[in-house]
């Protein structure tokens, strides 16, 4: 199991969203961070243990205790499903301590070559 060091990250991607959506999306996504986040065994009992925070285009979780990096994704790819955003982006590690969220790369060459048949 893997254990988050005391900050983690997820990153919003800043590409083809446009500063008011990806910015209303983080608050989003803190709010349910904060509401979602189990901590010894029970909702809603962050207390000084852990903050959520936003930051320009992050979510900063700062955790006393121990939470496992697949439990923050977990609650990522939940958020995402719930706002219908999964079908769009995925969760990708990009360091020890760091998840971003990333654009699902769809190739259009197979729709070309259909369409010159």
């Amino acid at each position: 199991m893997t254990i988050l060091t005391p900050e983690a990250r997820v990153t919003f991607p800043s590409s083809s969203f446009s500063n008011l959506c990806a910015s209303v999306h983080l608050l989003l996504q803190e709010q349910f961070l904060k509401e979602h986040i189990k901590v010894a065994g029970k909702v809603n009992n962050l207390g000084n243990s852990v903050a959520v925070e936003g930051a320009k285009n992050k979510v900063l979780i700062t955790a006393n205790i121990d939470l496992s990096k697949r439990y923050m994704k977990y609650l990522t790819k939940k958020y995402l499903k719930k706002n219908n955003l999964r079908d769009w982006l995925r969760v990708v590690a990009s360091s020890k301590d760091n998840y971003e969220l990333r654009y699902f790369q769809i190739n259009n060459d197979e729709d070309e070559e259909d369409d010159e048949e």
